[in-house]
């Protein structure tokens, strides 16, 4: 008997819940052992502040708009950097996939680059751009740039070489070529390494605002910390995590995975 869409969407229902909830215990149990810590140890709060200090930190930026302030400008430059390393990591490695010589050139430079995009590059960022929008945005276009095209090369490289042949002789031009044959055949390296570059990207975006900006979640952290309020530095490092595990949790994953399956390829790691 074929189940119906109904009872398919029902036995979804529980088994989100279940995942949900088993995703969430490991955060409650860290929040009743720092509770239990905290309080045994009986440290001064204004060294490491109590679960609800960072609860009413947290309520106090809400009220003042602070949160939105400071989310919304980091999400802004996020944004943008991201928007520049795809419209140019993605042309750029699949410009050195095609090409044995120039991915043999290219390819240990941006292995080489990887370990140093990013934060390694803001005090280049603030001397060539100075402190503001256009360095932080530089610094996350930087973080993501080399592992994205490094992904898409690997990716164009992994294309069945009968598939570009076949495409060659029947004469397709070079831009369809691009986004008929290249660019589908990569797909999954290049979901991959925005996964990955992204994780590259938002780190440096924290660390950039708390040197080059003077708004952000970086920033906000930093501020704190001149006036010793630990509780805004914990609640801003909740907020930083938790909008990172949305971002990778409920866009790139099931990205990556409807992505590698549609395609049936593996897609590469750095």
């Amino acid at each position: 008997m074929t189940a119906t869409p109904a009872s398919r969407r029902g036995g979804h229902l529980p088994r989100r819940l279940s995942a949900a909830f088993w995703f969430a215990v490991p955060f409650v149990a860290l929040a009743v052992i720092w509770a239990i810590a905290v309080e045994l140890s009986g440290v001064e709060r204004r060294i490491f502040p109590q679960v609800t200090d960072v609860a009413s930190a947290f309520a106090e930026m809400w009220r003042s708009g602070d949160l939105f302030t400071h989310t919304g400008a980091s999400l802004r430059r996020m944004g943008l950097g991201v928007i520049a390393a795809l419209l140019t990591g993605i042309p750029f490695g699949v410009l050195l996939g095609s090409s044995r010589v120039a991915a043999a050139f290219f390819a240990p430079l941006l292995r080489f680059s990887v370990a140093l995009a990013g934060i390694a590059w803001i005090p280049f960022a603030t001397l060539w751009l100075g402190y503001g929008e256009r360095a932080v945005v530089f610094i996350v276009w930087n973080a993501m740039f080399f592992a994205l095209a490094y992904n898409t090369m690997l990716g164009v490289q992994r294309i069945p070489t009968q598939l570009i042949r076949a495409a060659r002789s029947m004469g397709t031009p070079r831009h369809r070529m691009f986004v008929e044959v290249l660019l589908p055949g990569a797909l999954p390296n290049i979901v991959t390494g925005l996964r990955v570059g992204l994780g590259y990207g938002w780190r440096g975006l924290v660390a950039a605002e708390i040197i080059a900006a003077s708004a952000g979640l970086g920033y906000s952290i930093f501020l704190a910390q001149k006036y010793f309020r630990t509780d805004i530095i914990i609640a801003g490092m909740i907020i930083i995590g938790a909008l990172w595990l949305v971002i990778d949790r409920a866009l790139l994953a099931p990205l990556e995975r409807r992505t590698v399956e549609r395609w049936g390829m593996k897609a590469v790691n750095l």
